[in-house]
Order: structure tokens, then C-alpha cells, then sequence
């Protein structure tokens, strides 16, 4: 039995590790909404599969199914590949995932965010989404591991930690009114302090171009190791992001972590816009209270969305030219592991990429 904590983590002497340590392994649910994945969530499903195999190769990987896919999911997925039966809305396991947290013990908790779909009412990129908010409650009971409830409304992919204390995040999407209306920054930041055991907060304004989440920082920029991070960037003027990019250096520049560091940024240039097809948003299906998908529109591309596993770096690829300078960048930030590139048009076309769909599960120290 797993049980519902009313403490704060911070009190129990509890931390959100940075996703460059160690893993016990990762977890992920499979796609089929036929209003978000085109042509009845099929290709996206290959994607899936590929992301979960590549990252499986590092660690074990534990895949979420309902009902009507459990069959179909098994028998496209590798056999070393856990498949477990859960009811979701949707397949972003690190939005509406758990945030996981270890001691000094050896001991594993997890966080329930609340989750309103990046925005609920107001917003929100589909109804309902009740069934997205308590995926960490099922996790908790599999795993057997104690819960807190927090009381602020956040996405996984709208953090990342250093391990040590820091705390990266944007200002777009954390200040949104439709997360958590009538909370200030100081609010947010004394919540974020109790439940991830965090003393500084480095905020960046806007998220990449056109992010539909309002602008997560998974997808701008990330902490490789303790006072390093990797940026998504263009040299391109003209380019929406430029700016976007440029600003989020400038406070980058500035900052100091928890530990007083500087940091070392690392820039990844970004692949040319990726626009939707008239073919592809024709594949997607057409229902009330869903973000519709219109050919034309460019979607939030970056390498920065990659997911940091036990010996590899699993990071999307767009059939972009800079597809090989960024792995290489990559490969030169992570010596110890493998970077896998991952076509990840398809996951894309949903709304997000590989860290989008992956949340890890730290390691029990002993």
C-alpha cells in the first residue's frame, strides 16, 4: 500500500535528482487519440516503439496501455519492454506524469502535479483530462512508492533541476494565468523550494516559437551536469526564435546556480522550420474541445528535446542538415554515453517530442 503524504518533500529531506543521474528507468505511455496522431495514431506508434527500444538499450522501460491497445502495443513493442495496462487522455507521460524524488537513504517518492492539459478552460489543449491526473497515483501504487499532492497545477517539461539545488524554468508558461491564477512568483517559487528541495530559481522568458504547451523549457534549454547547460539556438535574424534564443542567453549570462557557479552554455542550433503538410493535418481527426492541426503551421522543432538515459542520449531527428552537427554536439557534451538520434516528425506532429513522452525514474541509493 502506498500512501498520500501531506508533508513537503523538502521536510522529509527529499530531492529532484537532475536526469543525468543514475535511472532505475523510464517511463512512457502509448499514443492513439485519433484527434491528435494522424492516420488513427499508427505512425506515431513506430515512433514510440523506436524511442522506447533506443532508450531500453540503457535501461528498462515500462509502457503505459489502455484496454483497446494493450494487444496492439505488445506485439509491436520488444519483449524486454514492460507493458502494463493504465487509463490515460493522453500520451505526454512527462506532463501528466510523476515528478520522482530520492533521499540520501536510498528511499524514492513521487510528486502528483496537478494537471489541467497546459492551460484547462483556458487554453487547454484538449477535454477532459482527468484521467491524465492521476497517471502518478497508478505509477505510485505499481511501484509501491509513497505520494505527495501538490497543490500547483505544472507539467513535467516545464522544469529541469541541476540535482544541487537549482531550478530552470520559463516564465511563459509557469506565470500563464490559465496554471495557476492568483499565484505570484514568489507563491510559485516557495512551492517549487518545498517539493523539489530548489534554493535558485533561474527563470527565461519565452519557451521556443510556436510551443503550444505555452512554452515549456524542455524544449529551450537544459542542464547537461551541475552548471552546464545546452541551448536551442539560430544565427537567423529573421527567425521568430532569434530573439527568443537570444534573450534566454543574455539571463543564462547572468545567472548564478545554487552552488554560486556561472554557467557553461552550450548553443545547439535548431533545424530549419518544420511546417505541417496539408497530408499530414488531413490524417488528423476533426473533434470539438482538441487543438486542431492546420497544414501550414510551423511546429516547435529543437534537438534540445532529448532525454538523458542510463549510458545513451536519445535525441529527435527531423531529416535536417543539422541533425548530424547537433548529435555530435551532443556526443561531445555527454563522453560516457551514446547518442542515439530517433526520427521524431511524428511525435512532433502531436505536440512535443521525446522528452515530451518519457519521464525518469531515479535509482534507489544504496
Amino acid at each position: 500500500m502506498t500512501r498520500r503524504l501531506e508533508s513537503t518533500p523538502r521536510a522529509d529531506g527529499f530531492r529532484m535528482p537532475g536526469e543525468f543521474e543514475p535511472h532505475e528507468g523510464c517511463w512512457m505511455l502509448w499514443p492513439e487519440r485519433p484527434d491528435n496522431w494522424r492516420l488513427g495514431a499508427k505512425p506515431a506508434q513506430h515512433a514510440f516503439a523506436a524511442v522506447a527500444s533506443a532508450i531500453a538499450e540503457g535501461e528498462p522501460v515500462t509502457m503505459g496501455v489502455s484496454p483497446g491497445q494493450f494487444q496492439n502495443a505488445r506485439s509491436m513493442l520488444p519483449p524486454h519492454i514492460r507493458v502494463v495496462e493504465m487509463t490515460y487522455n493522453d500520451s505526454w507521460m512527462r506532463d501528466c506524469g510523476p515528478t520522482f524524488l530520492i533521499n540520501g537513504k536510498g528511499d524514492v517518492r513521487l510528486i502528483n502535479w496537478k494537471f489541467n492539459a497546459w492551460g484547462g478552460i483556458r487554453g487547454g489543449l484538449y477535454f477532459p483530462w482527468d484521467q491524465d491526473d492521476i497517471v502518478p497515483q497508478k505509477i505510485a501504487e505499481i511501484e509501491r512508492v509513497d505520494r505527495y499532492r501538490a497543490t500547483l497545477t505544472l507539467e513535467g517539461g516545464s522544469i529541469h533541476v541541476d540535482g544541487e539545488g537549482t531550478l530552470l524554468t520559463t516564465e511563459q508558461c509557469l506565470l500563464n494565468p490559465n496554471r495557476n491564477p492568483g499565484l505570484s512568483r514568489e507563491d510559485i517559487e516557495k512551492i517549487l523550494s518545498d517539493y523539489l528541495n530548489v534554493d535558485a530559481f533561474i527563470w527565461l522568458g519565452d519557451g521556443v516559437f510556436n510551443d503550444e504547451t505555452s512554452g515549456h523549457v524542455d524544449n529551450l534549454c537544459c542542464f547537461i551536469k551541475p552548471g552546464c547547460v545546452a541551448l536551442t539556438w539560430t544565427d537567423d535574424t529573421s527567425d521568430p526564435q532569434y530573439e527568443i534564443s537570444r534573450d534566454a542567453f543574455k539571463r543564462l549570462s547572468a545567472a548564478r546556480d545554487a552552488k554560486g557557479r556561472k554557467l557553461d552554455i552550450h548553443k545547439i542550433h535548431q533545424p530549419a522550420p518544420v511546417i505541417i503538410t496539408g497530408e499530414e493535418a488531413s490524417g488528423v481527426d476533426a473533434i470539438e474541445g482538441t487543438l486542431p492541426r492546420q497544414p501550414g503551421n510551423r511546429m516547435a522543432a529543437s534537438y534540445i528535446n532529448f532525454y538523458i538515459g542510463n549510458g545513451v542520449v536519445v535525441m529527435p531527428a527531423f531529416d535536417d542538415p543539422q541533425d548530424g552537427p547537433a548529435a555530435e554536439a551532443l556526443a561531445a557534451l555527454f563522453p560516457g554515453r551514446r547518442v542515439i538520434p530517433v526520427p521524431a516528425r511524428e511525435i512532433l506532429l502531436g505536440g512535443g517530442n521525446i522528452h515530451c513522452i518519457t519521464q525518469q525514474q531515479p535509482a534507489r541509493r544504496t
